[in-house]
């Protein structure tokens, strides 16, 4: 997905993330997915990696597609 930024290669793309870089892939995420995430500035001062990125979005989406018991 963050390849379609900036028109890239996946290859192209950096393990770091910028400022930039993660506000589009958060917008992203909640386009594709029709929900608003809740990260507030602890999540998101976390976010510093690609990994980073699909830990933390992995975990909102998760947990808004959670079926209660």
């Amino acid at each position: 997905m963050l390849a379609r930024y900036g028109d890239r290669s996946p290859e192209q793309v950096d393990e770091q993330l910028g400022s930039l870089e993660l506000t589009w892939l958060i917008a992203e995420t909640e386009q594709a997915y029709g929900i608003q995430l809740d990260l507030d500035d602890h999540h998101l001062d976390a976010i510093r990696t690609v990994d980073d990125a699909v830990a933390a979005l992995g975990a909102q989406l998760d947990a808004r597609t959670a079926v209660a018991p």
